[in-house]
């Protein structure tokens, strides 16, 4: 709106209003005396073109977001959660072992809680961080408090993902579908929002009428585009009981995993290795799996192609091929690409 407003637009604008027969030469007092006017003014223009961002959903950001969302009726930025994970241990003869709630467990510098036990030497553990960082690590656990009797430790299953607070994006995803597909009375755009609302979730679909008249199913993923595991969707089926409109029926499910296996023969630049590029590219792939899940309706050869000729270390490829085959991968209802095996041969 204001760009036009530069310094140079503004002095001009300025000499302009001054009378022809006083000198307005470049190095003149009236030249000297307008040139700062003018350069105050073009920083104002720019601060107001920046301002006018922050009125709009698709524009604004952190503190501005927030507010936007508040004035809107969305739910605010979700906060950082606590990854729940899996723990098993065993005694010194490798039977399973119940250890001490609240005992508390190390690896790779983050530290997990004994909370609950689920069967003999089988305990959900919490980490001590929140955030995504609980979420990533996998082994033998050393215990940071004595336990006597035990003998192994092992941290396995993500139950239920830590999460990092909420992005930018990821409000601002969540506004503008509310403000795209307004609420009607638990219509399909309701029950959208409300599995979004609840932290861990990172995708969802809705299919009403799929068992009936009244019926509704809410199928999940979880913040890194995984089927949602049982607590998760436990949590989102407490969220969606308490907000629902009375007498309506809802199934919530986790998403269907489809595994995506890639083979393909490179070229190598010089100076990669074939572990470097299969690295790179499993990230960039991860990522694009992430990025169409419940939203493209199959996983496409030419893109998974095109994101292998883009990894660094790739001059040309070859044979490349999806589950064995050369033709997209379809995706069906409630179902999510999930990255099963990459295989580069050279």
């Amino acid at each position: 709106m204001y760009e036009g407003e530069t310094y140079e637009v503004i002095l001009q604008r300025l000499l302009d209003r001054v009378s022809d027969g006083v000198d307005k030469r470049e190095g003149s007092i009236i030249y000297d005396a307008l040139a700062p006017a003018a350069v105050e003014l073009a920083q104002t223009y720019e601060t107001l073109e920046a301002q006018l961002g922050l009125f709009f959903a698709e524009t604004t950001f952190g503190t501005y977001l927030d507010r936007k969302a508040l004035e809107s009726g969305i739910t605010p930025r979700k906060p950082a959660t606590k990854s729940l994970r899996k723990g098993r241990f065993k005694d010194g003869s490798g039977a399973p072992f119940d250890v001490p709630a609240g005992s508390r467990y190390g690896l790779d510098g983050i530290v997990y809680v004994a909370r609950e036990r689920v069967s003999q030497g089988v305990f959900h553990l919490e980490c001590e961080a929140v955030g995504s960082i609980g979420n990533q690590s996998f082994g033998a656990l050393l215990p940071i408090d004595y336990v006597p009797g035990l003998g192994s430790a092992e941290l396995s299953d993500v139950l239920t993902p830590g999460d990092d607070v909420e992005t930018d994006d990821s409000l601002r995803q969540r506004l503008l579908q509310h403000i795209r597909n307004p609420s009607a009375s638990g219509n399909a755009a309701d029950y959208l929002r409300w599995a979004m609302e609840v932290s861990g979730v990172g995708a969802a679909q809705v299919y009403p009428l799929w068992a009936g008249a009244g019926t509704v199913k809410v199928v999940i993923a979880d913040v890194n585009k995984q089927p949602g595991g049982a607590e998760l969707i436990a949590d989102v089926a407490s969220h969606i009981g308490n907000v629902r409109p009375i007498g309506a029926d809802v199934t919530v499910e986790a998403a269907v995993g489809v595994g995506i296996d890639i083979v393909a023969t490179i070229v190598l630049a010089p100076g990669y290795s074939v572990q470097q590029v299969t690295e790179a590219y499993k990230e960039a792939i991860v990522e694009h799996l992430k990025s169409i899940a419940f939203v493209d309706s199959y996983v496409a050869i030419a893109r998974v192609g095109n994101l292998l000729l883009t990894t660094p270390g790739v001059i040309d490829y070859s044979g490349l091929t999806l589950n064995g085959g050369t033709v997209n991968i379809a995706l069906g209802a409630g179902q999510i690409p999930v990255l099963g095996s990459i295989s580069l041969g050279v």
